[in-house]
């Protein structure tokens, strides 16, 4: 089908369907910080001029070329991993955690976008390595050293939850690049029998309790669990279809701490009820489900292991998030994307889609290419 002749070709270009999908997103998150504040829009007008400002961004990106994401991709991650090295050393702390860069103008975490680089180092590296040796030890160790350097480091910070998303991203490109099945199964082992290990010798004391909650969140309702708990009134007291805008108390009574941060989603589902946890779950499974598709048809490994490496990032950010709220994992603060109050999370998925559009266009653009052949 045509465009219209008043309409510019790079608008014509764009999946307008998924940038609505994406502002319906950010524009319930928007409502349901409105209502966390009791209907204030302390929380509720910060977030929606930084999804604007991050869309913009992201359309932005969507005008690079594939060639150069490839290009920028080592030198992205390098840049990153020294950054987070500087937070070891230079790094702002807030909140008890060292997670910040201070460069005066701007405060940034790098650890949020070495989520991003990751993927796009991995997928590099795949696209560089022939196909020859893929089931080969030299196209292991590698990339396994460029997941767990920047992962240690940020759990060093401490960082738990962002550094499981790194290693799950770059875990993920390894996985579709086509390495063995059987090293991930040893893998998944090998870490199951050192659990113990780690819980009582590598995790901080509050990281340790919030393991031991996870699996038992009643042992104290009023302490560690106090979170998990409030979370799960919240959720269970809005039935199907909630308690109505604005009219939730869990959150407004301040009964659920962080309810619009890491746990928006349950001030949401008070209000919302089950049918709003619905349409959240639909338009992520909507977003990331394209998102796959892009890369199943693109043409080059890069940007196939980039797609699906990116998508997933999304499906860890959701996944991770909802089942920490309903207490099916241990709270490890990943917030919902696009939704919890924060610009860190909301710029690194608008980056994610940003990507996606790149990637997209590049498929259009060969798609028409071949067509006028």
């Amino acid at each position: 089908m045509s465009r219209p002749g008043f309409v510019p070709a790079p608008l014509a270009q764009l999946p307008w369907l998924v940038i609505l999908l994406v502002c319906a997103i950010g524009g319930f998150g928007v409502l349901v910080l409105f209502s966390a504040a009791g209907g204030d829009p302390k929380w509720a007008m910060p977030q929606g001029v930084r999804f604007g400002v991050f869309l913009v961004m992201a359309l932005a990106l969507s005008r690079v070329r594939v060639d150069h994401w490839s290009m920028i991709a080592f030198p992205l991650y390098a840049i990153f991993l020294v950054m987070l090295i500087g937070v070891e050393l230079l790094g702002a702390v807030a909140g008890g955690s060292q997670r910040w860069l201070d460069l005066g103008f701007i405060r940034i975490q790098p650890s949020e976008m070495m989520k991003v680089a990751i993927v796009l180092a991995c997928a590099k590296f795949y696209d560089l390595l022939p196909n020859s040796d893929i089931r080969r030890f030299g196209a292991i160790w590698p990339a396994a050293i460029m997941i767990g350097l920047p992962a240690a480091l940020v759990m060093l910070q401490p960082d738990l939850g962002t550094a499981l998303m790194i290693t799950a991203g770059g875990l993920t490109v390894m996985f579709l690049a086509g390495i063995p099945l059987r090293l991930f199964i040893g893998g998944t082992l090998a870490l199951a029998v050192s659990v113990p290990i780690i819980v009582n010798y590598v995790l901080h004391d509050y990281q340790r309790n919030r393991v031991l909650t996870f699996l038992n969140p009643e042992n104290d309702p009023l302490g560690t669990g106090y979170h998990i708990s409030q979370s799960k009134i919240a959720i269970g007291s809005g039935g199907w279809f909630g308690k109505g805008f604005l009219n939730g108390t869990q959150s407004h009574l301040d009964y659920l701490p962080e309810g619009h941060t890491d746990f928006a989603l349950a001030t949401m589902m008070e209000e919302w009820g089950l049918m709003g946890g619905l349409f959240v779950i639909v338009a992520f499974g909507l977003l990331i489900r394209w998102g796959i598709m892009v890369g199943v048809r693109s043409q080059s490994r890069f940007a196939k292991l980039t797609a699906a490496g990116i998508s997933t990032t999304i499906f860890f950010y959701v996944l991770i998030n909802m089942a920490m709220v309903i207490g099916l994992a241990p709270v490890v603060g990943i917030p919902l994307p696009l939704i919890s109050f924060g610009g860190s999370a909301q710029m690194t998925t608008l980056i994610c889609v940003g990507i996606l559009m790149s990637l997209d266009r590049e498929n259009r653009l060969n798609r028409n290419m071949r067509s006028w052949q």
